[in-house]
Order: structure tokens, then sequence, then C-alpha cells
């Protein structure tokens, strides 16, 4: 297949701040490329397709976990911080990676997942080995009540209590996930130092920065206080959702421990650290856990992930909460990721999906913060359908039906529509191939000029392009209806963001002075209307 090459550079070490409006790229490795005939995606794979990514414009990958595991969470269940899991390759293939990634100008970030480990790994091995050893105090041990019930009520996101019996100390392990991950007792010094000499692992590698895994669950109530109830009313699926968690997670301690990060981060220069934080009080701790100049460089949420709609009052409730005030720490957006289901799947209503995914590339490229594109995202995939006896992951699987999971969100990369498995690998791969794919593939997009990927990296350019897209102050705009509207603004550059989110076509007329710049899904001959779905930038005299 043909692909656009952008001019390769090496990433400066002395940029410190390439990260902010930057635009990331997100890879699931079991996803995106399988070269040794397994199934099950690899590094090798993610190298050899290095410059599909680098086309797009983007300036960061993000990889998720791909260390030593036993995969019962699919690789968020880590045995070994310092190494690579076997299916996925080596070390050396790592390095290799790194490396080409820098040749095109990319930087890659990894996860880390700084809250619990697998029950393999040696630390947990040793902890539940007695209760005087010198990891006793490593992982979250409690006596059981008089009763033998566990120590506290807390439940958790997989279904159950989060307390699992262990004979071998005679008493519970805690566990946020699922038991085969049992949660790291993150208060205690010995065990941060071990976290921060894995992180450095990395840095003297090379890597360029790190995604925090659900770091607001690392460090709990050291007096195992009960969660107490949410009040009546949402969707309950799991016990999990009855409680106000307070508790288990959400420590104010937190913040100490990533102080310790960022001062080793910004021991290397230019490296970018990102929190990802779910939740009740999400909102809360990402501002907590980016204040200021000593704490993470940025965090991101499940805002737009878990929403079910489109709205414009989302856009302008996350303009309110990243206002951009004195001392405020720097967002990131992402509408779809490896936990939730596809946003195009999510937001369509019945609407056509390509325009769909067109009109929110433009959204997310206009917003203020960071930016994730997950992929696929740049092809337009829609949610893969995975039939009930294909599904592996264990929360779609303990819940089924009333949550379909995350496996259809995780369905493998399509690259040539004519090879099996549309290229992805040679064998069947770990998750089905969906149908509806298969014609969205790489390599029919790109001898399409006008199908979404080419539309992607014009996108992309035009963040680039526009300091105030990637950098700017925002301020939202009077609106009617489903139209939401802002302005985004650097020193002498002003642009107008117009998006018809609604079903239905709206009256909507440029302001007298201001340009076209960029448009999607806008019909010609359309002055004064807005079709639904279009999305258009305008650029306007700053005076």
């Amino acid at each position: 297949m043909t692909v656009q090459i952008l001019q390769a550079t090496e990433p400066r070490a002395d940029a410190a701040e390439w990260w902010r409006g930057a635009v990331i790229y997100q890879v699931y490795p079991r996803s995106f490329a399988d070269t040794n005939g397994d199934g099950i995606g690899d590094l090798k794979g993610i190298a050899d397709h290095l410059d599909h990514i680098a086309s797009l414009g983007v300036d960061a990958v993000w990889i998720s976990p791909f260390f030593t595991s036993p995969m019962k969470d699919f690789g968020y269940d880590v045995a070994d911080y310092c190494d690579v899991d076997p299916i996925f390759g080596t070390l050396a293939d790592f390095d290799a990676l790194l490396a080409k990634a820098h040749r095109l100008g990319l930087r890659i970030i990894i996860d880390l997942v700084f809250s619990h480990t697998s029950d393999q790994h040696p630390w947990f091995a040793e902890s539940r080995r007695s209760r005087d050893n010198p990891k006793a105090d490593w992982f979250v041990w409690a006596d059981a009540k008089a009763d033998g019930s566990p120590p506290s009520n807390w439940q958790s996101v997989f279904g159950g209590p989060a307390w699992t019996w262990d004979a071998r100390r005679g008493q519970y392990f805690m566990h946020n996930f699922l038991p085969e991950q049992p949660q790291l007792n993150v208060h205690n010094p010995d065990v941060q130092d071990a976290l921060l000499d894995a992180a450095k692992f990395w840095l003297d590698r090379g890597v360029d920065g790190f995604r925090f895994d659900a770091i607001n669950f690392s460090m709990h109530d050291p007096k195992l206080t009960d969660n107490p109830p949410l009040p009546r009313g949402g969707k309950r699926t799991r016990p999990f959702d009855f409680q106000d968690k307070i508790n288990n997670q959400s420590q104010p301690e937190i913040v100490d421990f990533l102080k310790r990060i960022r001062a080793l981060t910004d021991s290397y220069g230019g490296r970018f650290s990102v929190a990802e934080v779910g939740g009740d009080h999400a909102e809360r701790e990402m501002q907590a856990f980016t204040a200021g100049d000593d704490r993470l460089n940025s965090a991101y949420g499940f805002l737009y992930l878990y929403a079910p709609a489109l709205k414009g009052a989302m856009v302008a409730a996350a303009n309110d909460i990243w206002d951009g005030r004195q001392g405020q720490g720097w967002p990131s957006w992402t509408f779809s990721n490896h936990d939730a289901p596809r946003a195009i799947s999510r937001w369509a209503e019945g609407r056509d999906p390509e325009a769909l995914a067109r009109m929110a590339m433009l959204l997310l490229m206009c917003l203020r913060g960071n930016v994730f594109i997950y992929y696929g995202e740049e092809l337009g995939l829609p949610q893969g359908e995975v039939p009930f006896d294909r599904l592996v992951d264990p929360e779609a699987i303990a819940n089924w039906p009333q949550t379909l999971g995350r496996d259809g969100a995780r369905t493998p990369m399509p690259w040539q529509a004519d090879r099996p498995f549309a290229g992805f690998s040679s064998v069947e791969p770990w998750l089905p191939l969906d149908a509806r794919h298969v014609p969205l593939s790489v390599d029919r997009q790109e001898s399409d000029p006008n199908a979404m990927l080419h539309v992607t990296r014009r996108l992309v350019e035009l963040r680039k392009q526009h300091p105030a897209l990637s950098r700017g102050e925002m301020r939202m705009l009077d609106a009617d209806g489903d139209v939401v509207a802002f302005e985004r603004r650097l020193g002498a550059e002003r642009l107008m963001c117009v998006f018809n989110l609604g079903h239905a076509e709206a009256s909507w007329t440029a302001p007298e002075g201001w340009r076209l710049v960029e448009s999607v899904n806008l019909q010609a001959g359309s002055a004064g209307v807005l079709p639904p779905l279009a999305g258009l930038v305008l650029a306007g005299d700053p005076g």
C-alpha cells in the first residue's frame, strides 16, 4: 500500500513542553498487527506500521501494556515491569521500535500500572508467604472480621468484594479489579521506590513519557473505613456501582507520590506524564493530580468516553472545568479507547457513521488540551461485533448482556482488504475481525482521496498549523439548539469553531469578516444553514 511519509526529525530532548497541545495515537498492541502468526499483535507489528502512524502527522504514540503478564486482564496485570511478554516480543524488539519511532519524529509513551500487580509478580509471591517477610507490607493485607467476613465493604470494579482470602497468611488481600490483581500498598515508601525504579528503567531506554493507569486507585484508607452508599438512581450493573468510592481509592497522599514521579521525569528533560482518572470524583482528582508545576503534566477522564450521546453541554462543561485559571494543569481528551465502546457507534444514533467520524475528528482537533486518537479512529471504525462465545474480557463475560464490555473496541486493525483477516494476521485473530471493518481497511482508504484516512491527516495538520487550536485559550459562544460554538485564541490568531451535533439542519450564519479555514460535511450553497453533523473552522480579525 502507498503511505504518505512526513519529513522525519529526531525528537528534540530540549523541547520540554512538546506535549502541550499534542496529538497522540493510542496503539492497543494485541490488536494492531501480528507478525509471528499467533493471532496476537506484537511489537514488531507496531514497528512495521510506524510509517502509517507517522503519516497521520501525530506527535507521539501511546502503547498499552506489553509487559510480562499472565494476561488475566490482557496486560494490565503486570508480572514484571521491566520486561516484555513473549507474546509481544523482546526488549530488543522494543528498542528497535523506539529507535524507528524517533527516526520518524514520533515520541513513545508507555503505560505504567502503579496501583496493582499480577498475583504472579515475584513481589506478591514473597508478600503472601508470611506476615514478617521483607515484602509483607508491599500489598494491602488485613485480618478477617470476627465472623470471618472481609475487612470492609469495598467492592471491586469487575464485580464482587474487593477482598480475597489467602490461606498462606490467614488474611484477606485487597484488589480493586480482579483477584489476580492484588493491590499494591503504595503508602509504603519502599513500594514507591520500586515503582520509580521501574519508571527509571524505561526512561533510561529512551521512552518519552508515561500514561499512568487508574492512578487514583493507587492508595487506600489505611483504616479500612467502609464506603458510604451512593444515592439511588443511575444504571447499576455491579455492586461497585452502589458505593461512593472514597475509601478504597482517591486518597490525598497520592499527590505526594505524583510529585516524586514528576521529579523523576523532569530530571530526564522533555518527558510527558498523563494520569488516567475515572470515577465519580474524576474532575476533582484530575485537577489535584496536575495542579502547579510539580505534579503530572496532564490527566484525562471519561467525560466523552462513556457518554452515550455527543452534546454541546459536554463541551461547555469540559471547558468550565479546564478554564485555564492560575495554577491549573493541562487536560487531555479522547473520544475512544480500549475501555469504552467506539465513539462512532455510541454517537451515531442512526446517522451516517462516516459523516459522524469526520465531524468528531474535527471537534477533537479543536479542543483545548492534548488529544488522543485511538487506533482505527482514523479509519472511522465502528464498534466491532463480538459474539458471546468469542468474548474474552472478564468484565464483559461477568456482566453480559447488560454491558457489552471492552472487546468490541479491541478488534483487529484492518490493513489490507484482500488479505486473510484484512492483513492483521495469517491466522484467526484473538478477537474476530468485524466484516464491516474490511472495506474500511488502510489500503482501500489510501486509494480514495475522500476517505476518512485522508480527512484525518488533513485535520491533524490543521491543528498543527494553527497554534490557537493546539495551545490557545477557549471561550464558549452563544448558539441555539444543537449547535455548539467556541472561539480559540492565541496571540493575534483568532478562530471560531462551529458544529451541528443534531439530526436536523440548523440556522446559522457566519459573522461578517470571518473566512472559512476548514469544514466537514458542509454542502455547497448552504449559506445560512448548517447540515446535521457539519463542522467548520473560521478565522477572524483579532481586533
